[in-house]
């Protein structure tokens, strides 16, 4: 049949005025047509098997009642259908425990970020500034929190907030104030001391990406706008923050969503704690770090699967509608 389809193929093609080839032009016009899928193949090939996969699974997964206490081989899988999804906000434990983690992760990710993208602008103006000297000096220590592994600096951030042991209670707020912060075992000390932390590890890749927009703008504009009498402020409002925000944008939209799913800092900082009563998330887990314990601590793997498609959905859906608003992704003639 295929031969029958392929040779009423060629006889179309003969009949435009098609010639023909032999079997050298035979495979050198495969060879040439072939070659780029020959290249792309390796990677199409591990995109399957790591990504496409492992998604097909998870998405099967939030469909049954796979847990501890119903797992292969002992007993089979059933399907439940939207049962898990419904569980998540009708189940007292389980709707409470997801509304205050996803509260949580929502205002963990626009506080953690906004702050690193202001404290980068901020200082990339203040460095740029044609008063200010060693410039490459102070640029080279501003970047320094990003050279340091950030699972080494988050440790080490750790061993500072200890409660009882730590530099940050025992030799500054303890003399100073005579009594010290709980930040390990309060939820909201532990929170506050998250978003510093992450402000600390994500600035530096900000203001390298500010930095280096700011000394690309043209001193041109300035001048005009001083000509024309325009103020600090309104040369920032006109010229500088567009223009950054127009070539970074796609960069910092990815902050956003790199932070929403910002495993280590919660879970190497205090494990998503402290514990809170009535929910089976810690106090400043995250939906990927309760999504963690939900699989390897408790093994309920078919809502960590259906917390996992809704944290997927959430973030393309973040980043579509985001990317599509900013100018980077627009045609030039449709600016």
């Amino acid at each position: 049949m295929a031969n029958l389809i392929d040779a009423y193929k060629d006889a179309k093609r003969i009949q435009k005025g098609w010639k023909v080839t032999n079997i050298r032009e035979g495979f050198r016009n495969a060879w040439d047509k072939g070659f780029p899928y020959l290249l792309v193949g390796p990677g199409l090939f591990l995109l399957i098997f790591v990504v496409v996969f492992p998604l097909l699974f998870m998405g099967f997964m939030a469909f049954t009642n796979y847990n501890l206490h119903n797992a292969p081989p002992r007993n089979l899988l059933s399907y439940v259908g939207f049962d898990n999804f419904i569980a998540l906000v009708t189940v007292p434990i389980w709707r409470d425990t997801f509304f205050t983690v996803l509260s949580w992760t929502l205002i963990w990710t626009f506080v953690a970020t906004t702050l690193q993208i202001a404290l980068a602008l901020f200082l990339a103006l203040l460095v740029n500034d044609p008063r200010v000297k060693f410039k490459k000096l102070i640029r080279t220590i501003f970047i320094l929190p990003w050279a340091v592994p950030a699972f080494v600096t988050i440790l080490i951030f750790s061993a500072l907030f200890h409660d009882q042991f730590g530099a940050i209670n025992r030799d500054i707020l303890i003399p100073l104030f005579g009594s010290g912060v709980r930040w390990l075992t309060d939820p909201f000390w532990t929170k506050i001391a998250l978003i510093g932390i992450q402000v600390w590890l994500g600035f530096p890749f900000v203001f390298a990406l500010f930095t280096g927009v700011l000394q690309s703008i043209s001193g041109d504009w300035y001048e005009a706008a001083d000509i024309d009498g325009a103020s600090r402020w309104q040369k920032f409002t006109n010229i500088t923050f567009p223009h950054v925000m127009f070539a970074t944008a796609p960069l910092l939209i990815m902050q956003y969503s790199f932070n929403f799913n910002n495993f280590n800092i919660i879970y190497l900082f205090n494990q998503g704690g402290p514990a809170v009563r009535g929910q089976n998330a810690g106090g400043t887990d995250i939906l990927i770090s309760w999504v963690y314990g939900l699989t390897f601590e408790t093994h309920n793997f078919n809502m960590a699967a259906a917390i996992s498609i809704l944290i997927g959905l959430m973030v393309a859906g973040f980043a579509f509608f985001q990317f599509r608003r900013t100018r980077s992704f627009k045609e030039e003639g449709q600016i």
